[in-house]
């Protein structure tokens, strides 16, 4: 069973719903959920909120977060997740943010640095990810990682 697969059944085992905010993946994860029959089920939506300015308008990240610690933070992730699941109104919603390269890296902040957030109102997480790899890559295994990690919030 896929990964993706093992995601659906254990949304709709449940009765959840799922929302995702996507910069650093550009919407694979979405694409990817999509792909299966019956997604409609629990998927609610996707947004890729790629500039600073969409993840304030769609999603609800602060300017005051982007100005303190910007997009590609633990803190961007977190606001991303806890905004899309609050519009679409989902059960849980999931984000990810990051530099996937070959340009906009920093000492500070490397090629390959992602923050993926899961939120479902009760509990959150962040988790930060140093990925390798080239730009398709680093976007490919940023979404099975956001995967695992919603997989992770519907085990009891």
């Amino acid at each position: 069973m896929t990964l993706t697969r093992e995601v659906g059944k254990s949304l709709r085992t449940k009765g959840k719903t799922l929302a995702l905010a996507e910069s650093v993946s550009g919407g694979i994860v979405a694409s990817t959920i999509t792909d299966e029959p019956g997604a409609s089920e629990f998927f609610l939506c996707g947004v890729v909120a790629y500039s600073n300015e969409a993840k304030v308008k769609l999603l609800g990240v602060r300017k005051a977060t982007l100005k303190a610690h910007g997009a590609v933070s633990h803190q961007c992730a977190l606001e991303m997740a806890k905004g899309v699941r609050e519009v679409s109104g989902a059960d849980i919603g999931a984000a990810c943010t990051g530099i996937a390269g070959p340009t906009g890296a920093s000492k500070a902040k490397p090629i390959g640095l992602v923050y993926i957030a899961i939120d479902d109102a009760k509990h959150s997480l962040v988790e930060e990810e140093r990925f390798e790899g080239d730009r398709l890559g680093i976007k490919r295994a940023t979404a099975e990682r956001m995967l695992e990690l919603i997989l992770l919030t519907l085990e009891p």
